[in-house]
């Protein structure tokens, strides 16, 4: 009887995580797996067994790949101690439900709308 009431369980569970990712879609979200390691990335698409995720991937260019315009000068100023540019490319993946163990909205920090509290020296 306890296997029965535990695959009831983990059916509830996968029907309650389909239920918050089919909400969620289209949103940047936060999920965490059932061994603990966590991703972040949108919901693009949901069905009864698994949910696809763009998960974004950090990349920083090299010099050496990027195009030399200015031949062995590099442009203004010499090209010393610029920063690698930073790109972040999005790609999919398909995640089973089974596997995720929460899901979360990833907070975003906004500044309050005008009227802005005045100023301190203004008093």
């Amino acid at each position: 009887m306890s296997i029965n009431n535990q695959s009831h369980n983990a059916e509830d569970l996968t029907r309650h995580l389909h239920d918050h990712c089919h909400r969620y879609m289209h949103h940047h979200v936060l999920l965490t797996r059932t061994d603990g390691s966590s991703f972040d990335g949108i919901i693009v698409n949901v069905d009864v067994d698994n949910v696809t995720v763009l998960v974004g991937e950090d990349i920083m260019m090299d010099r050496e790949e990027e195009d030399d315009r200015y031949g062995d000068y590099g442009g203004y100023g010499g090209g010393y101690d610029r920063p690698r540019r930073r790109y972040r490319r999005y790609r999919p993946y398909r995640y089973p439900l089974g596997t995720l163990a929460s899901l979360a909205l990833f907070p975003y920090l906004f500044p309050p709308y005008y009227p802005y509290p005045p100023y301190p020296y203004y008093y």
